[in-house]
């Protein structure tokens, strides 16, 4: 059996063209490995393709080109050069005439120009750009490179440095049509909240941290980076977010972004959710009138689970009465908590210091102290997020940030963290965290739509 693959061109009202006979393909007697096309012929039939269509365009937009639209007359040719373009299909060299402006123009100035590189300034098509900038976002550069040449006829190997800048230069794009920072979104009229329509149920928000490798002596403490992560659950879904704190300008803004795109409203109720950290407190606030702030009970009761066992060494120094004192203490402390008396566990760390200080000063003692010290500050420093735990968990309200512990990992871990054995920089990090969130939250495309339109026709 012989199959040919012809390109053919139609015209209005005219016959259509055969311009070329791509490829011929052969096959024997059939079999599973017979049926169909290979992927190789697969490949170099869609370069052909390839080849073949943008020869045709780039003749018939130098033709247009060769004219000068006010007087019809035609433009003198000042030299030519070729033009390199990646695409899906293959890297192109393409014949780009530089071509002199018409003397009709008002500027007498004899000056000349390159349509097609005028045409084609980032000198890659922009689906292959959101493709190497996905994958990316998913999976290691190495890997991303390895996968896109071997299912797309690219003519050659595909370099990681390359995908990572591709990626880091989409991030870039996106950043820069982020707002400017502020401290405080409430800048509206408060009489028009009260006219906006009835919003939906509640948006409930939930940010925590996790860090990174650091490298080029940028880390500080143990070679470790902070990345902070947000979730925002809404009756229309969830969305994520992620940024490196140090190296962030517009966090405040990034945040109060995502919320803007899950319909927040200003007269709708949104309950923020963290583990109490300085950076978190910061960012959480001003965004929204009817925000209430709330400290992760998880992080509470996690604290107070360490110094317990933290106790059960002092049991081994044979202290067993003063030991068996302080579990209880914890436990009360853990309870008052629960139901938001905040006061009356504040006294009881008290207690407890006086007590653990009676006892003969050695390692698990000062570990433990400084550990019940951290507490004591923690509690203070969060003491107006603390709520009555049990009464909301009775009336089946959110406590915890769980939703937003597994975000760290889907969004941090997974591509950051786990067996990934590079170091990061700062800026590496980020950038890739904005194009990895993009992703995750099937903003990736849109984007891409929204900067090329023409990619919603071929959609």
């Amino acid at each position: 059996m012989k199959i040919t693959v012809q390109l053919v061109m139609e015209s209005d009202g005219a016959e259509p063209v055969v311009i070329e006979d791509l490829m011929r393909v052969t096959r024997a007697q059939l079999s599973p490995e017979t049926l169909g096309l290979h992927l190789a012929e697969a490949k170099e039939l869609l370069r052909r393709v390839q080849e073949t269509m943008v020869t045709e365009q780039i003749a018939e937009y130098l033709t247009q080109q060769s004219g000068c639209r006010d007087c019809g007359g035609r433009r003198p040719r000042k030299g030519q050069h070729s033009l390199v373009y990646r695409t899906l299909f293959g890297k192109l060299t393409l014949p780009s005439p530089r071509l002199y402006v018409c003397s009709c123009h008002q500027d007498r100035t004899r000056h000349s120009e390159s349509p097609l590189a005028n045409l084609l300034p980032e000198r890659i098509a922009p689906e292959l750009q959101y493709l190497e900038a996905k994958w990316a976002s998913l999976m290691s550069y190495g890997l991303t490179a390895n996968m896109l040449t071997e299912i797309l006829p690219l003519n050659s190997q595909l370099d990681s440095t390359s995908v990572r800048r591709q990626l880091q230069r989409v991030a870039e794009r996106a950043e820069r049509e982020l707002g400017d920072e502020q401290h405080s979104f409430l800048d509206e009229n408060p009489v028009e909240w009260v006219e906006l329509p009835r919003p939906d149920p509640s948006l409930a928000v939930g940010l925590d941290g996790g860090y990174a490798r650091g490298r080029d002596g940028q880390s500080r403490g143990e070679g470790h980076f902070e990345v902070i992560v947000g979730k925002s659950l809404a009756e229309t879904g969830s969305k994520c977010l992620a940024f490196v704190n140090r190296y962030d300008t517009k966090r405040k803004r990034r945040l109060f972004t995502m919320l803007k795109s899950q319909g927040m409203q200003m007269n709708q109720q949104v309950t923020f959710f963290s583990d109490g950290g300085e950076t978190v407190r910061e960012l959480q606030g001003y965004l929204n009138p009817q925000a209430e702030y709330i400290l992760d009970w998880f992080h509470v009761t996690m604290r107070i689970t360490v110094m317990r066992n933290m106790a059960k060494s002092l049991d081994s120094k044979e202290m067993s009465d003063i030991a068996q004192q302080v579990d209880t203490q914890l436990e009360r402390i853990k309870w008052f908590l629960w139901n938001g008396n905040v006061l009356r566990a504040l006294q009881t760390m008290e207690e407890l210091d006086v007590d653990v200080d009676l006892i003969e000063e050695d390692q698990s003692s000062r570990k433990f102290l400084k550990a019940l010290g951290e507490f004591d500050h923690y509690i203070l420093a969060n003491a107006q997020f603390i709520p009555n735990y049990g009464d909301r968990y009775r009336h089946g309200e959110k406590i915890a940030t769980g939703f937003v512990e597994s975000t760290v990992n889907q969004v941090i871990s997974k591509r950051l963290v786990k067996k990934q054995s590079m170091r990061w920089t700062d800026r590496g990090a980020h950038l890739l965290l904005q194009v990895r969130t993009k992703t995750l939250n099937d903003e990736l495309r849109s984007t891409f739509e929204r900067w090329y339109p023409g990619m919603k026709v071929a959609a």
